[in-house]
């Protein structure tokens, strides 16, 4: 994809329309272009708006039917010890609440998967933001770039990254004056990867990423495999 290419895919990228390789080679491409930062910064509030005014999805309509169809074709197989005319009363008692279990445990089971969804998007929001600053200085040495805006929010870009051994993650570290301190763990995609630091950047601190257990280390335990001064 040619650079002209790349600087028509910024109104897609600030609405999330990219499919993850596009993404990732637009991400790229951001944190070099400052006419491209330039264009983002214009549409990023724009697109978050849209994005939270999206209603969540309300559950089939269907789903409570068939609970009730599958809990009136159970035959019970206790004896009854009660009068027989409180059987219907006590049976429809039962299916309401399987009903309200079964919806119960489907809104659960969807809140969880709408804030994972929420958590993604909110971190694509936020490397969109930082790349997307027109004031962000970028930093690169070998397959890293880091871009930091003038209060220190930073992304980190890296191509050419390999996924992480089994039992592996990546984790970032920001060091300043001192020891390297956490900055967020992260696995490798395909072609480019794309993060935001979870620790503000200095200047003149120095970005690296290493490879460490999955749990992640107080400090680091192995070599950097990509450090950038930003100075």
């Amino acid at each position: 994809m040619g650079t002209e290419a790349l600087h028509d895919l910024t109104a897609a990228y600030a609405l999330d329309a990219l499919d993850p390789t596009d993404r990732a080679r637009y991400e790229a491409h951001l944190a070099q272009c400052d006419e491209c930062r330039e264009e983002l910064a214009s549409f990023t509030e724009t697109a978050a708006s849209l994005a939270y005014a999206v209603e969540s999805p309300a559950p089939p309509p269907q789903l409570r039917e068939r609970i009730l169809e599958t809990a009136r074709a159970e035959r019970p197989n206790v004896v009854p010890l009660r009068p027989r005319w409180a059987v219907p009363a006590a049976a429809t008692a039962v299916v309401a609440v399987a009903a309200a279990i079964a919806l119960a445990v489907w809104a659960t089971s969807l809140s969880g998967k709408l804030d994972r969804a929420r958590d993604a998007r909110s971190a694509q929001e936020r490397v969109a933001a930082i790349l997307g600053s027109a004031d962000a200085r970028a930093f690169s040495a070998g397959r890293g770039r880091v871009v930091v805006t003038p209060n220190g929010s930073a992304a980190l870009v890296v191509t050419q990254l390999r996924p992480a051994r089994e039992g592996m993650r990546y984790e970032a570290w920001v060091a300043d004056t001192g020891a390297p301190r956490r900055a967020g763990m992260f696995d490798a995609r395909d072609g480019v990867t794309a993060v935001a630091l979870g620790r503000r950047v200095a200047p003149g601190a120095t970005v690296m990423v290493t490879e460490e257990k999955e749990a992640g280390a107080n400090a680091p335990t192995h070599a950097p495999l990509i450090t950038v001064k930003t100075s």
